[in-house]
This record gives C-alpha cells, structure tokens and sequence, in this order.
C-alpha cells in the first residue's frame, strides 16, 4: 500500500464522508451514493480512488457491490502520523527545555529600565 494514494485519497472531502459511513459497517455503493450531493457516476470513480489506495474492498453479493472499510490501510495511515506527531512534539520539548535554561535569573539584566 501507497501512503501517497491513501493521503492523497483522503484528500478529498466526499471520499472522507464515504469512509464516515463506513465506519458503522459495510453497506452497498448505491447507499453509499444516496445522501451524496453527486452522481453515482461520480461516486463509482471515487470508490475506484478509495480502492486503488486500498482503503476499501469491494465485492459482489447477488446484484449488489458490496463496500467494505480496510481498517488495515487506516491504522497504517494513523500510525505513519502518530510517529510524525510524535516526533515533533519530542522537538519542541527538547526546545522548551533549551528556552527554559536560557532565561536569565536576576531580573535586573532584563529590565530595561535599570539600564543608564
């Protein structure tokens, strides 16, 4: 799986609401077309984006697609950003505390009043 084709998948706001509703379960595509402001023409090329990034599976049941959410390509996603999240806010704790050995202790060499 491609980080990029998920992140760049999870670009767009209408591919976002799919994946929304798949989290309560798998659901057909015409379900997942109908609360969408857009064509199910449309909605079938955004579920080719979602399983081209392998962030859904589909198959088929009788005469219906079934869309199923792959947990599997989201916790990879959420775990590549917990580690970048993690590694920031290592930075500025090791900042902070660089800052915090910097601040000087007698307040009258910061005062500039007291300077003549």
């Amino acid at each position: 799986m491609s980080m990029d084709l998920v992140f760049a998948a999870l670009a767009d706001p209408t591919r976002r609401a799919i994946i929304d509703r798949l989290r309560s379960g798998d659901k057909s595509a015409g379900e997942l077309a109908e609360p969408l402001p857009i064509s199910r023409s449309a909605v079938s090329q955004h579920l080719k984006v979602l399983e081209t990034a392998g962030l859904i599976t589909r198959s088929k049941s009788a005469q219906q697609r079934i869309v199923a959410l792959n947990v599997d390509a989201l916790t990879e996603a959420a775990g590549w950003l917990q580690s970048a999240y993690d590694e920031w806010q290592q930075r500025f704790d090791n900042l902070d505390r660089i800052l915090a050995e910097e601040v000087p202790t007698d307040p009258a060499t910061t005062d500039p009043s007291t300077v003549e």
